[in-house]
């Protein structure tokens, strides 16, 4: 209230002290002695005028001030551009450091997961894709993107393989003997989907038609692990630096990836299988993620993987434990099935732990939120 019957030159006056005050001490540097010494002369002005309640000079005094410093630090051209830069680059640089100290976000590529994560799955419709209006919310909300392809001519398929277009958008690419047709969904799920592979006779006029969910979308936690040791049965991500997983042992000099499983099992921990039952430490596994894939909905029912011929295989019966050396830690997908893990390729070194999977930020299915 007592503001409210304030001058209204002592409140500009206050406002050119605080703005004069606070550009010397930035620029303080940048001014010669003889500037830096008028500059100051110039507050004590105003500060007096105010003090004494002397409303001429103390406008004088402001007006004094204000073209001192306009002459020697003049306002770039476009300052509202400058200024909407400077908060872009600023908010680039926070969004840089909280992803490089903070929070990594990750897709899930693959199925390995389920059905704690989903990676990215295609199904077949009998319909043609929705309305645009439909496909744009389905595509914010849930992910999903709706593809129809119609092949021009009958045709053979000779070639499928996974392509990127404009570096974001993937395809399947079939190389057919007549044409050349793009699906936007990856070549496994198509595959999986649609029966499709190189020899399938494709059909002049009969669509490949449905849809592929977007993999789900999570934060890391990349800052728990400075802080404490790695839990046992948290969902957690790691590189593959080392590690002789299919792509490395097929692309040895790449550039390493990052899978994301849960942690079965920590340093010194001995691990058996008797399907479909996990023990550790001659303990049942506890743990929601556990009990989950010991249902016996996810697990083969000889304990082993389908599809692969070689490879450590541990775990692979009742009768052969294994033993984590130190500074190692066992992997598991949830979707043991048809999942390639620490069964398959080994165990994790320390070294290669980025953090625990935090949060499940889009799409907005059952599995937004913190991940159990």
């Amino acid at each position: 209230m007592i503001g409210f019957f304030t001058p209204r030159y002592v409140k500009e006056g206050k406002e050119t002290l605080h703005g004069a005050h606070k550009m010397l001490a930035y620029k303080r540097d940048l001014l010669t002695p003889a500037d830096l010494e008028a500059a100051e002369a110039l507050i004590a002005r105003l500060d007096q005028a105010l003090r004494g309640r002397d409303p001429k000079d103390a406008e004088a005094a402001s007006e004094e001030i204000n073209r001192f410093f306009a002459k020697r630090f003049p306002l770039p051209s476009h300052p509202e551009i400058r200024e909407n830069v400077e908060v872009f680059l600023v908010a680039i640089v926070i969004a840089l450091g909280i992803r490089t100290f903070f929070l990594q976000p990750f897709t899930i590529p693959t199925g390995s997961m389920q059905p704690t994560l989903n990676g990215i799955l295609v199904s077949a419709t009998q319909t043609p894709p929705p309305n645009l209006i439909q496909r744009t919310w389905d595509l914010a909300v849930l992910g999903r993107s709706y593809f129809r392809v119609v092949p021009e001519v009958d045709d053979t398929v000779m070639e499928m393989r996974d392509v990127t277009r404009f570096r974001f958008f993937n395809y399947t690419e079939l190389r057919c003997a007549k044409q050349t047709l793009l699906i936007p969904a990856p070549a496994t799920g198509v595959a999986k989907t649609f029966g499709i592979q190189p020899g399938v006779r494709l059909q002049a006029g009969q669509a490949i038609q449905g849809y592929a969910d977007t993999g789900d979308h999570v934060f890391v936690n990349k800052v728990a692990y400075n802080f404490r040791d790695p839990r046992r049965g948290e969902v957690f991500v790691f590189s593959t630096l080392g590690i002789p997983t299919d792509e490395n042992r097929v692309h040895p000099d790449g550039p390493s990836q990052y899978y994301i499983k849960r942690l079965a099992g920590l340093p010194g921990d001995t691990l058996r299988i008797d399907p479909p039952q996990l023990f550790i430490n001659g303990q049942l596994a506890k743990g929601r993620g556990f009990e989950r894939v010991m249902s016996g909905t996810q697990l083969n029912p000889d304990g082993t993987y389908r599809g692969y011929a070689n490879g450590p295989f541990l775990l692979t019966t009742p009768d052969s434990p294994f033993q984590l050396p130190v500074k190692r830690y066992f992997a598991l997908g949830d979707n043991s099935y048809n999942s390639a893990d620490s069964r398959y390729w080994g165990t994790v070194p320390q070294e290669n732990l980025m953090g625990c999977g935090l949060f499940v930020y889009w799409p907005f299915t059952k599995h937004w939120g913190f991940i159990k």
